[in-house]
């Protein structure tokens, strides 16, 4: 309970820097095509500090950081949905009637529908720019380090070693995907459990095909409550440390290459749930995320570094952590999901090929089947952080 707690200002501080950020890719991008914002606010609820700047866009900070948005001229509400076509043309002859026929086009909803698209695009790839930029500031500040992924060992019951792996094999791809670190390894095996997958290996001079199958078992993630399943071969990694100083450029490669990896994991992942492959133990929602970075807060305190080490170590460590976070607000983002980006994106591309726009009525309905469905997943989040860090079992014992 206690890294819970030491958990919340370092997250809400992190939340809110990753939304700020989203949010200002969409308002960025809509002020590029001369888009009238009406205000940007950072949180939801109750308005704390207000500022209005001469382009007449309030800027807002809110009573709940846990998100934002931006709400352009002429919305009646924060989602952005399309409006009908009634209300569309009611709108333009309101705007029309007021400010003339020339302002209609600095309304959201009457800009070219690739303008809009793009727009609405914007907020998801800002998540994934701030990642790589914090990805290769930490690339940059600590080189590339990491273990190659060689076999040293497998344990009894592994299900490796039939299948023709050898002490001594390192690691070169699984299923496809190249891998240099022993942590990459781990991470491809896990999401491939009871999955025959093929694999490359390094032996000696040669390099050698296999496919192996991950038997479902319990990770070891280090927590003594965790019940996370997933792919384990039985072996154990840990072969040439490589370690050396990157430049500028070899860094924001590297910060690339990280975060594209980290969302090729996330896809991966919810495709294999949808295939029935995982049953989703593994999805973490804000009770965990905030008890992770409590995890790395007490343990960085409790260290016997220095003080300029711990402040140093703990800023990079957050800032792998914000971009981790980024990463998956933006994924989520693009999920073709009505309350999300991904849904407006969706009504959008069909718009652009059927020629017109969604009925009104149908984009409504979507709208609070997603909300229901965003809730439900938000509520299997919240279930799974209560079962790893234990507390279900513990509330479940206070009643039995």
């Amino acid at each position: 309970m206690l890294n819970l707690i030491a958990g919340v200002v370092p997250f809400l501080i992190m939340i809110s820097v990753i939304v700020s950020f989203h949010e200002y890719g969409h308002y960025g991008v809509a002020r590029l095509f001369r888009t009238r914002v009406e205000r940007f606010s950072v949180g939801f609820g109750k308005v704390l500090l207000r500022h209005k700047d001469k382009n007449g866009v309030e800027w807002c900070l809110s009573a709940i950081p846990l998100g934002g948005y931006v709400k352009f001229a002429g919305d009646e509400n924060i989602t952005s949905m399309m409006p009908s076509k009634e209300d569309l043309e009611a709108s333009r002859a309101a705007i029309t009637a007021r400010e003339g026929a020339d302002a209609v086009n600095d309304y959201f909803h009457f800009k070219p529908l690739w303008q809009r698209f793009l727009i609405i695009l914007a907020g998801p790839a800002a998540n994934f720019v701030l990642a790589i930029f914090l990805l290769s500031i930490v690339s940059f500040a600590v080189g590339e380090q990491y273990r190659k992924p060689t076999v040293m060992g497998f344990v009894p019951g592994n299900v490796a070693e039939a299948a023709g792996l050898k002490v001594g094999d390192t690691f070169l791809s699984i299923d496809g995907h190249k891998v240099a670190s022993d942590d990459e390894a781990r991470v491809m095996i896990a999401l491939r459990a009871e999955t025959p997958t093929p694999v490359e290996v390094q032996r000696g001079q040669q390099v050698v095909r296999l496919v192996l199958t991950p038997k479902r078992a319990l990770l070891d993630l280090g927590k003594p409550n965790d019940t996370v399943t997933g792919g384990v071969l039985g072996i154990s990694l840990g072969g040439e440390v490589v370690s050396r100083p990157v430049n500028p450029w070899e860094a924001l490669v590297m910060g690339n290459a990280k975060t594209w990896r980290a969302l090729d994991t996330n896809l991966t992942y919810i495709s294999r749930i949808f295939t029935g492959k995982e049953n989703g133990d593994q999805i973490s929602g804000i009770l965990g995320m905030t008890k992770a970075t409590g995890d790395v807060t007490v343990a960085m305190a409790k260290s016997q570094l220095t003080v300029y080490e711990k402040s140093v170590n703990m800023a990079l460590l957050f800032l792998q952590f914000t971009a981790m976070i980024s990463i998956g607000v933006g994924f989520l983002n693009l999920l073709p999901v009505p309350a999300l980006d991904g849904g407006h994106l969706a009504f959008y591309a069909y718009q652009s090929v059927a020629k017109k726009p969604i009925p009104a009525g149908i984009q409504n309905a979507a709208f609070r089947i997603a909300i229901v469905l965003v809730l439900g997943l938000m509520l299997f989040a919240f279930w799974n952080d209560m079962n790893h860090m234990g507390l279900s079992k513990f509330i479940g014992g206070l009643f039995s």
